[in-house]
């Protein structure tokens, strides 16, 4: 009987400890494409909370990747610009604890209204 309780008290304060572990923090993750679809090395990506606070910048890998680690869950605004094209602003991504959210951004050709 007591191993019982043990097991299920363990059960139960497990996911409390790994969630304190990582900070009770999430992770906005990303590919930058450009107008064919192409990914997208050194582009510059923008990221601020939905109250327009807190900016944060970071450019993508390779890959076309980007990455914003360790964010408080709520919702971030995401943009990207390489050589004078930019993406639409995605509005209210949401980032939720534990848990990676990954977008799409396309650039648009400079002067061109997506």
């Amino acid at each position: 009987m007591k191993r019982a309780a043990v097991t299920l008290l363990l059960c139960l304060i497990m996911p409390l400890i790994a969630a304190a572990q990582s900070g009770g923090m999430g992770t906005l993750a990303g590919t930058v494409l450009n107008a064919k679809g192409k990914p997208v090395a050194g582009a510059s990506v923008t990221m601020e909370n939905a109250t327009g606070e807190s900016p944060h910048a970071t450019t993508t890998n390779a890959q076309g990747r980007f990455f914003f680690p360790q964010l408080a869950h709520g919702y971030y605004d995401v943009r990207a610009a390489h050589n004078g094209a930019t993406s639409d602003w995605k509005h209210n991504v949401e980032v939720s604890t534990g848990k990676q959210t990954d977008v799409t951004l396309r650039l648009h050709a400079p002067g061109r209204n997506p």
